[in-house]
């Protein structure tokens, strides 16, 4: 008798080993590289989610901080009372970022809250400066944490104000110096009005965000009056105990917070609930409830926000299905390539899982045990990379990425069972058309022609309707359809390749050596030897090449079109730009004409204020242009706005018995009009939109300065000086005009094309296009230079721009360099993909041409031959499939091009559509030839012998 131990043992002798386990043991080579594509693929795919959440959020924090904290902040106001406590504003403070932040992400950076005076009043102490004979003005408030963001360089900070004593104050210690004021004066603005400086100080930061939206608070301001006078101006601050004082200065007051949005903390993908918290607080609960915890029935709250996170909700909608495509496109390369290498698997299995059907084994039982391998190589291969992917690039959204990972975990799962029941039910036979074959033939044909159709639909109804209306993402058409025309490419490509090939290799069957036809011949059919389209391969490399040239195509056009915005905005390759009552000087014309790179120039003077008289009816109000005609006629050309011949604003173009006008108006003398004759007129270009309103015979023009006669030689659509004219224009030669009307030589503007340095134009200008000036011109100079953005030490007003620092300003919107970040990333991965679709096709039917080769090798063929018969056999149908995706990717430019809008993208409004062009669809092309071919060449040469070898030892086993 057998002990319960004994029939144990014996029961587990006897026990079928685990077929996973035993699996992956015996092939542990082909499950590790099963696991590292997984990992791959599933990586790529979490991640690009991933890297566009992070470009997008990026690109708007960066958006919203460049607004300013004025136009990205909520300035909450209510009265001041007299009886409320100091305290109560920082309470009030707490209460109010309490309840906002509930619903807006709120940062101190800029934060600031206080009372201001609502009146402002004069300092009408003697000895203080008046530039225009105008008090210094003075604006009192009170700023919690002003010590914290000042240093105190004289007296001390202001304390409670006395009763019957003057409001302590402090003022900053550039606008003392600026005005005269000293510590101890006591400034007289008015009888019931009056303030004692008591300290002195210096702002730590004067460009923070905290002083932002202050009244001068760190130095003193020249302001320019309505009637024409100016003014210093600058603020004092006073104590949190003196809030009573402060209020009877200024006549009453306001208490103000200030609470700036963080712009780090918003999100691109919930700008629409961050615009209806925005709204809630200026009418709406979140206004009731700010009012309600403040005890302020009179809060009241504004802002610009919806306008800011409107534009910025315009400009992620209309970028996002351009930033969709190239993830899109290496969505569905790595989705070929794991169809590719299941097939691979599949291939090499085929006779065990014949022989496992012959010896009684269920198609579901097989299918469920390669599920089995699958899941066990697969899962944790793509649980890692969603994590990875998730911990590398971390953004608060993760559905979709995780989604997407999903989606390939599974796709990497099921790619081998599904192969193999494919394979399991494929009728056995020599692969010659059978009855069985018919059939499925007959469902692909009806597939491949559902999908044309498809294809033909969803780019008519592109074409249609343009660029989809706004919504929360992208357009799924408008991302679908550049792929949907790479696959019926792909289609086409597979069905019409194997008869071209095999044409070909029909005429080199004429040639001398078997290479050329025994290579195109085997080109001609799929790996299992039979005429049929192989589709994959050829749909790899056209979905990377469509995606690359497609892109490639994009940004070209996008840096074609901002270089064109740019010249445009600066009316050429530079510009410089002066108010025009200060003329610029001929010593800084003649010296820019002169710089290196200027291929024409020319000074050019703008008269706004200038009006068309006509007979019979009233003046119209048009802007005069004057210029040199031959340079400006160039620049027209070069910049491509209303270019014209120089020749027809010469005097000979006016006819010599042009008419002119008996209105004595327009004599030189009117008293003694016999004797004087009226001058000649000059020459014009009109701008269209006025040419149609114009009568026969020459115009009277009225400037400033006086009168001048034009006769009309010709019409423009626009003109280089006028880049966005609001009224219509007339433009004549400065020679002439001049003569008539001396002022109009002294140019305010100078305009030039060709290859200008603005590091060379910008000093020069600095030296010799400022006058040199004093008095009060002077101040007005230096506070132009205080608040100008110009670098340099250029005034505002005055400015000085370039069409390369134009376009340089234009690209550097973060989302623009989101945009073609990702679009440049996703075409790399998508070819990195395609080259290994590639090698696994090589390696697909490296066993049937290793056969081959060996038989030829035991007929006299030699290893070079060998090597050529590879390349012949495989670089046809490389070619062919880059040579399709090249025409495909200019297909899907014309025939999708017209509904993207690039204006976004350019950062200027354009009205250019992408339309194919050769050199950015053949680099991309040539480069993945180039690769391609190279590594299909590297492949033959490395493993083709070492299998070749393998064969003539083992002889034919097929």
């Amino acid at each position: 008798m057998l002990t319960h131990r004994e029939r144990g043992r014996r029961r587990n002798e006897h026990r079928p080993a685990p077929w996973v386990r035993t699996r992956l043991r015996s092939a542990r080579t082909a499950a590790l590289l099963t696991a590292v594509l997984a990992f791959v693929t599933v990586l790529t795919l979490a991640a690009l989610p991933r890297a566009a959440d992070r470009g997008a959020n990026s690109a708007l924090a960066t958006f919203v901080q460049d607004r300013g904290v004025r136009a990205t902040s909520l300035h909450l106001t209510a009265r001041s009372r007299p009886d409320t406590p100091a305290a109560e504003l920082d309470a009030a403070r707490d209460r109010l970022v309490g309840q906002i932040a509930r619903d807006l992400p709120l940062t101190r950076d800029g934060e600031h809250h206080g009372t201001r005076a609502l009146t402002d009043r004069p300092m009408l102490n003697d000895g203080y400066d008046r530039p225009g004979g105008t008090a210094p003005q003075l604006h009192l408030l009170h700023l919690q944490g002003l010590a914290a963001h000042a240093t105190l360089t004289d007296g001390a900070w202001p304390g409670p104000a006395a009763p019957g004593e003057p409001l302590p104050i402090a003022v900053s210690r550039r606008a003392a110096d600026t005005i005269g004021l000293r510590v101890g004066d006591t400034v007289d603005s008015g009888p019931a009005a009056r303030a004692r400086i008591v300290g002195l100080y210096r702002a730590d930061e004067p460009h923070d965000r905290y002083w932002q939206e202050l009244p001068c608070p760190e130095r003193a301001c020249l302001k320019t009056l309505d009637g024409g006078g100016v003014r210093w101006e600058t603020a004092g601050f006073a104590a949190a105990d003196s809030r009573p004082a402060l209020l009877a200065w200024g006549g009453g007051g306001e208490d103000f917070w200030r609470l700036p949005v963080d712009p780090r903390a918003l999100r691109a993908d919930r700008l629409a609930a961050l615009r209806s918290g925005v709204g809630s607080y200026l009418a709406g609960p979140g206004a009731v409830l700010a009012a309600e915890v403040t005890g302020r029935p009179d809060l009241t709250a504004t802002t610009l926000l919806p306008e800011v996170l409107a534009e910025a909700t315009a400009r992620h909608r209309a970028t996002a299905p351009l930033a969709a495509i190239g993830p899109a496109g290496v969505a569905g390369v790595a989705c070929v390539v794991l169809c590719l290498a299941a097939a691979l698997a599949a291939d090499r299995r085929t006779a065990e899982l014949r022989l496992l059907r012959d010896r009684g084994g269920s198609r579901a039982a097989i299918l469920l045990r390669l599920l089995g391998e699958s899941a066990v190589t697969v899962l944790p291969a793509g649980g890692a990379a969603t994590a990875l992917a998730l911990v590398l690039l971390p953004t608060p959204r993760w559905t979709a990425a995780v989604l997407a990972a999903v989606a390939g975990t599974l796709l990497a799962v099921l790619a081998l069972p599904v192969r193999a029941a494919v394979l399991l039910a494929r009728p056995r036979g020599t692969g010659g058309p059978t009855d069985g074959a018919r059939g499925p033939g007959r469902r692909r044909a009806v597939g491949e022609l559902l999908v044309l159709a498809v294809t033909g639909a969803a780019v008519a109804e592109v074409r249609r309707r343009g660029a989809a209306p706004p919504a929360d993402g992208p357009d799924p058409l408008l991302v679908t359809a550049p792929l949907l025309v790479a696959l019926s490419g792909g289609l086409l490509l597979a069905r019409i390749q194997p008869p071209v090939v095999g044409r070909l290799a029909a005429l080199a069957r004429r040639g001398r050596g078997p290479i050329a036809f025994l290579g195109l011949a085997r080109s001609a059919r799929d790996p299992d030897g039979r005429h049929r389209p192989a589709v994959l391969p050829a749909l790899a490399l056209l979905l990377a090449v469509t995606t690359a040239g497609f892109g490639a195509t994009l940004l070209d056009t996008v840096d074609g079109a901002r270089l064109r915005a740019a010249r445009t905005a600066v009316g050429g390759d530079a510009a410089v730009l002066v108010p025009q009552d200060a003329p610029l000087p001929e010593a800084f014309v003649a010296a820019a004409d002169a710089l290196p790179g200027v291929r024409a120039a020319t000074g050019v003077r703008i008269e706004r204020q200038t009006y068309l008289l006509g007979v019979g009816r009233l003046a119209v109000q048009v802007t005069l242009v004057a210029a040199e005609p031959r340079a400006y006629a160039e620049i027209s050309r070069t910049v491509g706005a209303g270019p014209f011949d120089p020749a027809v604003l010469s005097d000979a173009a006016v006819p010599a018995g042009a008419a002119v006008p008996a209105d004595p108006a327009v004599r030189s003398g009117a008293a003694s009009s016999t004797a004087a004759r009226p001058d000649p007129p000059v020459p014009a270009l009109v701008s269209a939109g006025l040419a149609a309103q114009l009568g026969p015979g020459p115009q009277r023009l009225r400037t400033p300065g006086g009168e001048l006669l034009a006769t009309v030689v010709g019409t423009v659509n626009a003109t280089p000086a006028l880049p966005e004219a609001v009224r219509e224009f007339v433009v004549v030669p400065v020679g002439a005009a001049a003569a008539r009307l001396p002022e109009l030589a002294r140019p305010d503007n100078w305009f030039a094309v060709g290859d200008i340095d603005g590091a060379r134009l910008r000093p020069l200008f600095a030296t010799r296009g400022l006058a040199d000036t004093s008095g009060l011109a002077g101040l007005l100079r230096e506070e132009a230079r205080e608040v100008s953005r110009e670098p340099g030490g250029i005034p505002d007003g005055y400015l000085v721009r370039t069409a390369r620092e134009t376009a340089a300003d234009l690209a550097a919107d973060p989302l623009q360099h989101s945009t073609a970040r990702l679009f440049r990333s996703a075409a790399v991965a998508a070819v990195a993909f395609a080259l290994l679709a590639v090698l696994l096709t090589v390696l697909r039917a490296s066993p049937d041409r290793a056969a081959v080769l060996a038989r030829l090798r035991t007929m006299g063929l030699r290893p070079r031959e060998g090597l050529a018969l590879i390349v012949a056999e495989t670089v046809p149908q490389t070619l062919a499939a880059v040579a399709g995706g090249a025409v495909v990717a200019a297909g899907a430019v014309a025939l999708l091009g017209p509904a993207f809008d690039l204006s976004l993208l350019v950062g200027a409004p354009v009205a250019e559509r992408p339309v194919p062009r050769v050199l950015p669809v053949l680099l991309p092309t040539a480069a993945v030839a180039l690769l391609v071919c190279t590594a299909v060449v590297l492949e033959a040469a490395v493993s083709g012998r070492r299998q070749i070898a393998t064969e003539l030892r083992a002889g034919d086993r097929r």
